[in-house]
């Protein structure tokens, strides 16, 4: 059973029924899902399908390409010797297709760009000068290389620009769609047990896919990452090469941004992790955010040129804390982790950035889905006697509200003592103070089990639980 992804089927369903031919891009890191996507949005309308080859010479791709193109109905011909020819071949292949919409899909497109191989010239004429003029052609194209993507076809200056008809960012699994998917995995996990998986592998569906039934989560855990020869054990490193092809100064920034838990400024990202301070910065920034692996963010009433960026991509935070240059022996690592200070400090941090990925499920949890409404975080350094404030979430609403998130996971209900909540009413008398603001400040807790009913939870203006998470 295919999981998910209804409004993304049904944009390329649509394209698929229009009467013009269509060119749709489909981006997301790797292991997200897009290639399942596409086969299932056209289970039997692919017309033709080729996924590019990694790290492989122009004449090696040609020779995979024409192949395809063998196994696929082209009538035996000269091997093409460069992109000109191979997509004048395809071109052949399509028009000898009976009539009705024909799907071409090139997944992985970014590794069919070698250095030096007129690639992308080829293929703006290919779409240009023959698919755009016919009305038949529903062009997909694929690449979990999110920096080639962007760069050379979103923001493409020459025969691309403006040709895409549509884009389509392939988002991790919700909460909701990894309940599911647990279930048609047979994993019997309750929802702790999913939040915690969640946890560690965020919403991305392949990782989910490798959990076995029949074991708990811890073991499934242990399998992955630190039995010997564990499918997952090089992972981080495959997952950031795969997406760039210069994949050093982003690994350095998301390396720097993981000794931090609030994020840097741009000039403490530049002295962590040693950097030149220059537009491919920028670049990497901005790529990372599109990728999904950080996020940038202003203090509330803070201008542009104080953005700050923060690691949420939760499957980096565990490999960053738990593998990275840990050299763990122990096969069971993770079983006997679960109660020591390590695991508590990340999991709470963890939880965070679960909830800073379900801001929506957060807004219809408070019922202000309605209300036009926009998220921030804020920091304040310590002040005379006064401790800094840290505060990652402050929804900023059109009624006239600031909600205050404070997000808690425990494993039963989380319980608010004298010393936490005189923390909590500093942290909003100096928003008070320090930001100016006019609007009133909802305390908002968002505690994975619930809080304790004592006299210092009658300040919280609403609690928000796990369960509220999965909606």
């Amino acid at each position: 059973m295919f999981i998910g992804r209804e409004s993304e089927i049904n944009k390329l369903r649509t394209a698929y029924r229009s009467t013009d031919s269509k060119f749709i891009a489909i981006y997301g890191r790797r292991r997200i899902g897009k290639t399942s996507l596409v086969r299932e949005a056209f289970p039997n309308e692919i017309a033709f399908s080729y996924s590019g080859m990694p790290n492989v010479s122009t004449r090696t791709q040609l020779h995979s390409f024409y192949n395809a193109l063998k196994r696929q109905g082209l009538e035996p011909s000269a091997q093409p010797q460069n992109w000109i020819d191979a997509f004048s071949l395809l071109a052949d292949l399509i028009e000898k297709y009976p009539e009705g919409k024909k799907v071409v899909f090139l997944d992985e497109l970014p590794w069919m760009d070698a250095p030096r191989s007129s690639f992308l010239s080829a293929f703006e004429q290919f779409w240009n000068g023959w698919a755009s003029a016919r009305k038949d052609i529903l062009l997909v194209i694929c690449g979990s290389a999110t920096s080639w993507m962007v760069k050379k076809v979103f923001k493409n200056r020459g025969g691309l620009h403006n040709r895409l008809s549509d884009k389509i960012c392939l988002l991790p699994f919700t909460l909701k769609e990894c309940e599911r998917f647990s279930m048609e995995q047979k994993l019997r996990y309750n929802r702790d047990m999913i939040m915690e998986t969640y946890m560690v592998f965020g919403g991305v569906p392949y990782y989910w896919s490798l959990l076995e039934s029949g074991l708990s989560m811890s073991q499934n855990i242990d399998n992955l990452f630190f039995k010997r020869g564990a499918i997952l054990e090089n992972e981080f490193e495959e997952l950031y090469r795969s997406i760039f092809k210069n994949p050093v100064p982003y690994m350095n920034i998301i390396i720097a941004l993981g000794k931090k838990k609030v994020g840097m400024a741009r000039e403490e990202i530049i002295k962590t992790a040693k950097l030149t301070d220059n537009g491919k910065l920028s670049d990497c920034l901005e790529e990372l955010n599109a990728c999904g692996f950080i996020r940038k963010y202003n203090s509330l009433g803070s201008k542009k040129k104080n953005t700050v960026y923060q690691l949420i991509d939760n499957f980096t935070l565990f490999y960053l804390r738990f593998i990275s240059d840990k050299n763990i022996t122990d096969e069971n690592f993770w079983s006997k982790s679960q109660r020591t200070p390590a695991y508590h400090n990340w999991s709470g941090l963890a939880f965070e950035r679960v909830c800073l990925h379900h801001i929506r499920q957060i807004k219809q949890a408070l019922g202000i889905s309605g209300i036009i409404s926009n998220e921030y975080a804020w920091r304040a350094a310590p002040y005379a006697d006064l401790p800094g404030v840290e505060i990652d979430l402050l929804i900023d609403r059109a009624d006239n509200v600031l909600n205050l998130c404070e997000m808690k996971y425990t494993k039963g209900k989380f319980t608010i003592d004298k010393k936490y909540s005189d923390i909590l009413n500093n942290k909003i008398q100096r928003l008070y103070d320090e930001s100016k603001t006019h609007n009133a400040i909802f305390l908002t807790m968002i505690s994975a089990n619930g809080l304790t009913d004592n006299a210092y939870a009658n300040d919280v203006s609403c609690v928000i639980t796990a369960d509220d998470l999965f909606s």
